[in-house]
């Protein structure tokens, strides 16, 4: 990895080569940042769920509790599947493949990029696959 200066006010621009190394960077520190976010919140959750491991003696209030514990953990569950998307993501720069359409091979969007880091298909081709997903579901 080429060490650059960081620049926390670059953005990417269509003004440059795609996916160039500074793209990358931009991306690579993006992605990491956010899995760090999200293991920082984990934490944070394993300690609440410590702390309020108590006994609830009113059954509703127990109840409740219980409740926002299944939200939480099920919460949690989504935050790790997201997490190996980030790292696959954080492969797919590593590998040159970051940045283009799983299914057309053709770039995605910078603006798309930049609003979801993980996207491994263009928003057109997302769109199409949403579009057959909702046609198979109504079946």
């Amino acid at each position: 990895m080429t060490s650059l200066s960081v620049d926390t006010n670059y953005r990417p621009t269509d003004d440059e080569p795609f996916m160039n190394e500074r793209q990358r960077d931009y991306f690579r520190r993006k992605l990491n940042a956010w899995k760090l976010d999200i293991l920082r919140e984990a934490q944070d959750t394993i300690a609440n769920l410590q702390a309020e491991n108590e006994n609830h003696p009113d059954l509703a209030d127990r109840a409740s509790s219980e409740t926002d514990r299944a939200i939480e953990l099920r919460a949690r569950d989504r935050q790790r599947k997201l997490i190996s998307k980030i790292e696959a993501a954080l492969s797919r720069i590593e590998d040159g493949s970051y940045g283009y359409c799983e299914e057309t091979g053709e770039p995605i969007s910078l603006k798309r990029l930049d609003a979801r880091p993980i996207a491994t298909l263009s928003l057109e081709a997302q769109e199409r696959h949403e579009r057959r997903e909702r046609v198979y579901r109504d079946d």
